[in-house]
């Protein structure tokens, strides 16, 4: 019945299909899984990927991936015909909606190698209400990842809630 409603502009296929038709691919995904849905995303060719994943052990205690390497640099390894993206890690989803930025504005951390590709992120982060700030090359995602870790420490293991995120004063 919805697909009545909305009419010929709805496309069903999955991955494939949304990938296919996507211009940014979010990978919201917990990092085990990135790279079996890359494997079935079809061409990524030209793709923005925002990789917001923290690659974390199953007891949410450690990073699995980290320091010399990261997950958004094996992802880029995946998928190297798309443009890949570090953005959003250290940002509870629960930041997301508009209603949690009454609290004020949360920074968001973007890290990738393609200027073009870093400005559409940057804009994404803008009007999703965030005020983006650019963190340099994906090699810095690196340094990214543990910012994340320790945000999900602090909102879950420390008793800050997931309204907590990392902020540098000075920058934004």
């Amino acid at each position: 019945m919805l697909a009545a409603e909305l009419g010929s502009k709805v496309e069903g296929g999955g991955i494939v299909a949304a990938c296919k038709i996507a211009d940014i691919v979010l990978l919201a995904l917990p990092y085990q899984a990135i790279a079996e849905v890359l494997a079935m995303a079809g061409d990524l060719a030209g793709k923005t990927l925002i990789d917001v994943s923290n690659p974390i052990s199953a007891d949410f205690k450690d990073l699995v991936v980290g320091l010399t390497n990261s997950a958004a640099e094996h992802i880029q390894a995946a998928a190297p015909s798309a443009h890949v993206v570090k953005a959003f890690n250290t940002i509870s989803a629960k930041l997301v909606p508009v209603p949690a930025h009454d609290r004020g504005k949360f920074q968001v951390f973007i890290a990738g190698d393609d200027e073009a590709t870093n400005a559409r992120v940057i804009g994404l982060a803008r009007t999703l209400g965030f005020t983006p700030v650019y963190a340099g090359s994906l090699h810095n995602s690196r340094f990214l990842e543990p910012m994340g870790m320790m945000n999900i420490q602090l909102a879950y293991f420390l008793g800050h809630g997931p309204l907590v995120a990392p902020f540098w004063q000075g920058i934004g």
